[in-house]
C-alpha cells in the first residue's frame, strides 16, 4: 500500500498533468517507454519465443535474405507451393516459415510473433504453443495446397490464375513466410484468453486474414487462411475453456467496445485495397475493382511507349501523362480519398457520433452503386472481347457479387446497431463544417481556374478558359470514378511552372481542408443542453456535497436543475415523460429539502413527471409531506471510520484477508485512471469486458459506474497486484465533500480476476478503509445494493414485493443480493435507499425509464436473456 504523502501526490498530480497537455503527452509517452522495457526481460522468459526469433533472423542475414528475400536458387528449395510437394520437397512444409520476402515483412513478422508466439508460451507452456505453430504451418500450408488445387482443377479464375495477371499461375508459385503459423498460434491461443482479448484477437487476425487472402490472393494468403481454420478450430476444441467456443461468434460487448467494431468494420472496405497497393500483389478476387479506393501503378516506360505508338498530341497519351504526373506528386493524395474519407468516418464510429453513421451508410451507398457499375462495364468489355478467356465472365460475376456483398453487410451492421451513435452534432459545428466545405469548393476553384488561365500557355495543349471551369472538378476525384459516368478526363496537361503547382496542389488542398474539418466535426461533436447549469452543479457540490451517491451526479447523461436562489441543485435525466433524478438534491444543507418541491414545479412546467431515485431517508420524509408514493429500491452500506478496528470474531473474515494477500505478495497501489500505468488499464478493462461476455446480459449504468467513470481525476482507484504485476482486482471510489474537501468516500466501480487471490474484494476494501481512517475521512460507503435490502419486519407492499421478485430474478446474473451478503462482512450501518414518485399512475412510465437509464444499449437478444431470467425465477 502506499503511504498518505504519496497517495495525495499522486491524487493531486492529475489536474495538473490534464491541464497542460504537454504534461500529459508525456506522461503517455513515459508509460509506453516503461511497457517496452518490459519485453527484453519477458523474452528472456519465453525461451521458444527468443529461438524462434534467434533462428528466423540468422537464417536470414547468413542468407543475404533480409531486404530483398531469399534468392530464386535457394527459394526452389526451401519455399512452399504445390511443385514443391509433386517434386518431393516435403522438407518446405517446415523449412518456408524460417525466411521472408523482404526487410518490410522481417520487420512485421517480428512484431507478430511477441504478439502471439511470446503470449501463447507463457500461458500454454513452451511445447504446446511449439506444437501449435508447427501444426499451423504444416497443416495450414497442406488445406492452402490442396484448395488451390481443387480450385485449378475445377478451373476457378482466381485459384488457375490471377484474374489481375493472367500469367501468374498459383499453381506452380512458391512462398515463404513466418506469419502463416504465427496467425495459428495466435488464433489457438485466443481460446484461452479473456472475453475482451479473446474478441479483439480473433477479430483482428481473421480479419487481416481474409483481406489478405480476398485482396492479395498469394499462395502465402491462401495458406495463412488454412493455418487460421487450423488454429480457431484446435484451439477451441484442445484448449480447454467450454466458453471459448462462443467466441467464434461476437459475444456480448461493451456499448465503448461495440463501437470499436464496427468502426473497423466500416474501414474494411478501404483496407482490403490498400493491402493490395501496398504489397503490390492484386491477385485475389476482390481486387478486381481495386481502382475504385487506390491508384493504378504505372511507370515512366509505359508512359513513353504508349505515347510513341499512339501520337504526343493523342488523348491516350495526354490520359497517361496525367495519370502518371498524379501518381508521382502530391497529387497522389486525391486518388486516395476514399480511403482516407472512410478513415475519419471510422473515427467517427468510434466516436459514436450520429453523423458518422449517417456518413458511413451514404458512403457504403456510394460504394455499393460505384461497384455495381464498374462490374456491368467491365463485363461489358469482356463479352465484346473477342479474346476473352472461356470462364472468365463467370468468374467476374461471381467474385463481383462477392465484392457487393461487402456494403450490403457493413449497411445491414450499421442499421443494427444504430442505438450506440447517438451523440449529435451542435447546431454550430455542423453549419461551420458544410460552410468551411462550400467555401474551399468555391475559394479553391475560383484560383484554379483563374489563375490556371493566367498560365494557360504552361499546358499542353492549351486549354480554354471553359476547358479550365469544366477540368476543375476532375482535380477533386480519382479518376476511376470519372470513368465510371463516363467522362472525359483530360484535355490538357500541365508541362511547367504554376500550371504545374495548381494542378498537383487542388485536390489536397481542397481535401485537406474538408477531411480536417470532417475531422473536427465527429471530434468535438456533442449536442449542448439549452441551458447548461454544470459549472454550477458542480460548484454547489465541491462545496456543500449532497448523499453518498452525490458524485454520481458528475457523470454523463445527466442534466442539471439549479434553484432559483442557486443554493441547490438536482442532477436528473428525461426518459419519456419521466423526469429521474440521480440521488438526493445537493447544495446548501438548509436548501436541500425545499429543492425537492422546486424541482417538482419545474417539472410540472415541462410536462414531465418527477421521480427522485436512490434517496435517503431525510430526502423521503420531505417527498412524504408533499403526499407522494415511495418504496425501497437499495441499501446503502455506511462504516464509520473514526473507531474503526478490524478486532474481534466478527472481522475474522477481513483479517484473514489481509494476512493472506501479505503471505501471497499481493500489495495494493493507489492511482488515478489518468495517471495509472498502461498495464493496469490494459488489465482492468480486460477484467471488465470479461464480466460483460460471461453474463450474456448488457453492463449496467446510471448509479452503476464502468470504466468511462473511472477517468476523473477526482475518483481514486485501488488495485491488488502481485509481483509480477498481474492484477488481481480493482476498485474505485467516489468523494463526498463538505466545505469543499473529502470527508468520506463511497465505493463504485468493483472488478476482480476469476483466476486471481480468493480474497481480494476483501483485502481492497480493508485496505481502503484504513487508508481513508488515517487520512481522516469520517466514514466510507460501499454504495448501495440495487434491488436488495435487509428484512426490517415490516409489511411489503406490492410494488415492494414486485421488486423483490426481479432482485431474486436477476441474481444469477448480477448479483445484487449477494453483494449485500458480501457487504455484511464488514459490519456496516445499513440504511435504505428509496425511488418516490408523485403519480402512481406514472408507475409504468416509470419502470420503463429506469430500466433504460440503467440498461441503455439492451440488445433485443440479450432482452431475450433477461426476460427469460425473469420467467425461470420463483
Amino acid at each position: 500500500m502506499t503511504s498518505q504523502a504519496q497517495t495525495t501526490a499522486d491524487t493531486e498530480e492529475a489536474p495538473a498533468a490534464l491541464a497542460n497537455p504537454l504534461h500529459r503527452l508525456a506522461g503517455n509517452l513515459r508509460r509506453w517507454l516503461v511497457a517496452a522495457a518490459v519485453v527484453p526481460r519477458v523474452l528472456a522468459k519465453a525461451p521458444l519465443t527468443a529461438v524462434f526469433l534467434a533462428a528466423f533472423w540468422v537464417v536470414g542475414l547468413v542468407t543475404g535474405s533480409v531486404v530483398h528475400g531469399p534468392s530464386d536458387s535457394l527459394l526452389r528449395h526451401v519455399g512452399a507451393g504445390t511443385t514443391s510437394l509433386t517434386q518431393g520437397r516435403w522438407w518446405t512444409l517446415f523449412s518456408y516459415g524460417l525466411w521472408e520476402p523482404g526487410l518490410a515483412p522481417y520487420l512485421i513478422t517480428t512484431a507478430l510473433a511477441l504478439a502471439t508466439l511470446l503470449p501463447a508460451e507463457r500461458r500454454l507452456g513452451a511445447v504446446k504453443a511449439g506444437a501449435f505453430l508447427l501444426a499451423s504451418q504444416v497443416l495450414g500450408a497442406l488445406l492452402g495446397i490442396a484448395a488451390i488445387e481443387a480450385g485449378a482443377a475445377a478451373g476457378d479464375p482466381w485459384l488457375e490464375s490471377s484474374v489481375a495477371d493472367l500469367g501468374h499461375h498459383l499453381a506452380i508459385s512458391l512462398s515463404v513466410g513466418a506469419s502463416v503459423g504465427l496467425t495459428g498460434v495466435g488464433l489457438a491461443l485466443s481460446a484461452q484468453l479473456t472475453a475482451l482479448w479473446r474478441r479483439r484477437t480473433r477479430l483482428l487476425l481473421i480479419t487481416m486474414t481474409l483481406l489478405f487472402l480476398f485482396y492479395a490472393g498469394d499462395v502465402l494468403d491462401i495458406m495463412r487462411a488454412g493455418a487460421a481454420f487450423v488454429g480457431l478450430v484446435g484451439g477451441a476444441l484442445l484448449l480447454g475453456k467450454r466458453r471459448s467456443l462462443r467466441g467464434v461468434r461476437l459475444l456480448p460487448s461493451s456499448h465503448a467496445e461495440t463501437r470499436v467494431l464496427v468502426a473497423l468494420l466500416a474501414a474494411t472496405s478501404a483496407i482490403g485495397p490498400a493491402i493490395s497497393w501496398i504489397t503490390g500483389s492484386q491477385g485475389g478476387p476482390l481486387a478486381i475493382y481495386e481502382e475504385l479506393f487506390i491508384p493504378s501503378n504505372l511507370s515512366a516506360g509505359e508512359v513513353t511507349d504508349a505515347c510513341a505508338g499512339a501520337g504526343a498530341g493523342s488523348r491516350a497519351c495526354l490520359s497517361l501523362r496525367a495519370d502518371y504526373l498524379l501518381n508521382n506528386s502530391v497529387a497522389v493524395v486525391t486518388l486516395f480519398v476514399p480511403v482516407l474519407i472512410l478513415a475519419v468516418i471510422a473515427l467517427g464510429l468510434w466516436r459514436g457520433r450520429r453523423m458518422a453513421w449517417w456518413a458511413a451508410a451514404l458512403f457504403e451507398v456510394g460504394i455499393f452503386a460505384a461497384t455495381l457499375r464498374f462490374f456491368l462495364l467491365t463485363r461489358s468489355q469482356l463479352v465484346n472481347d473477342p479474346t476473352t478467356q472461356p470462364g472468365l465472365v463467370t468468374g467476374v460475376t461471381i467474385y463481383s457479387v462477392g465484392l457487393l456483398l461487402v456494403p450490403v453487410v457493413i449497411l445491414a451492421v450499421l442499421a443494427l446497431t444504430r442505438c450506440h451513435f447517438r451523440l449529435r452534432a451542435e447546431k454550430e459545428t455542423a453549419l461551420t463544417f458544410w460552410t468551411i466545405a462550400v467555401l474551399a469548393f468555391v475559394v479553391i476553384g475560383a484560383t484554379y481556374v483563374k489563375f490556371g488561365y493566367d498560365a494557360r500557355n504552361e499546358f499542353s495543349p492549351v486549354p480554354t478558359f471553359h476547358q479550365m471551369l469544366v477540368d476543375y472538378p476532375k482535380r477533386l476525384l480519382p479518376d476511376s470514378y470519372l470513368i465510371l459516368f463516363g467522362t472525359s478526363l483530360y484535355a490538357f496537361v500541365p508541362v511547367s511552372g504554376w500550371a504545374k503547382a495548381l494542378y498537383e496542389l487542388t485536390g489536397p488542398v481542397f481535401w485537406l481542408i474538408v477531411l480536417g474539418g470532417l475531422f473536427v466535426a465527429f471530434w468535438r461533436a456533442g449536442a449542448r443542453r439549452k441551458e447548461d447549469h454544470s459549472a454550477e452543479a458542480g460548484a454547489l457540490l465541491l462545496e456543500n456535497g449532497g448523499s453518498t451517491l452525490s458524485y454520481m451526479t458528475t457523470w454523463p447523461g445527466n442534466e442539471y436543475w439549479i434553484s432559483e436562489d442557486g443554493r441547490a441543485a438536482v442532477a436528473y435525466r428525461v426518459v419519456g415523460s419521466i423526469a429521474l433524478t440521480t440521488g438526493d438534491p445537493y447544495g446548501e444543507p438548509d436548501a436541500r429539502r425545499a429543492a425537492v418541491a422546486g424541482f417538482s414545479s419545474f417539472c410540472d412546467e415541462q410536462g414531465w413527471s418527477p421521480c427522485f431515485y436512490s434517496i435517503t431517508g431525510e430526502m423521503r420524509q420531505r417527498s412524504d409531506a408533499l403526499g407522494w408514493s415511495a418504496v425501497q429500491v437499495a441499501e446503502d452500506t455506511l462504516l464509520r471510520l473514526p473507531d474503526l478496528a478490524f478486532t474481534g470474531k466478527k472481522w475474522q473474515d477481513v483479517r484473514t484477508a489481509l494476512n493472506k494477500a501479505g503471505k501471497a505478495g499481493i500489495t495494493a497501489h493507489w492511482h488515478t485512471w489518468p495517471t495509472a500505468p498502461l498495464s493496469v488499464q490494459e488489465q482492468v478493462r480486460a477484467l471488465s469486458e470479461e464480466w460483460v461476455a460471461d453474463k450474456g446480459l448488457p453492463e449496467m449504468g446510471f448509479t452503476l459506474g464502468g470504466l468511462d467513470e473511472l477517468d476523473d481525476p477526482r475518483v481514486r482507484i485501488l488495485v491488488a497486484v502481485d509481483a509480477d504485476g498481474t492484477l488481481h482486482g480493482i476498485t474505485s471510489w467516489l468523494p463526498c465533500y463538505r466545505e469543499g474537501q473529502p470527508v468520506g468516500w463511497t465505493l463504485d466501480f468493483m472488478r476482480r480476476s476469476g483466476e486471481g487471490f480468493r480474497g481480494v474484494m476483501e483485502f481492497l476494501i480493508a485496505s481502503a478503509a484504513l487508508q481513508f481512517k488515517e487520512e481522516g475521512a469520517e466514514f466510507l460507503s460501499l454504495s448501495g445494493a440495487p434491488l436488495a435490502r435487509i428484512d426490517r419486519g415490516e409489511q411489503a407492499v406490492p410494488l415492494q414485493r414486485v421488486l423483490d421478485i426481479a432482485g431474486k430474478a436477476l441474481e444469477s446474473v448480477y448479483g445484487f443480493r449477494s453483494l449485500l451478503a458480501f457487504k455484511a462482512k464488514f459490519q456496516p450501518e445499513y440504511l435504505p435507499l428509496y425511488m418516490s414518485y408523485p403519480d402512481p399512475a406514472q408507475l409504468p412510465a416509470i419502470g420503463t425509464a429506469i430500466g433504460k437509464a440503467y440498461l441503455p444499449h439492451t440488445t433485443p437478444a440479450q432482452m431475450l436473456r433477461l426476460s427469460r431470467q425473469f420467467t425461470s425465477s420463483g
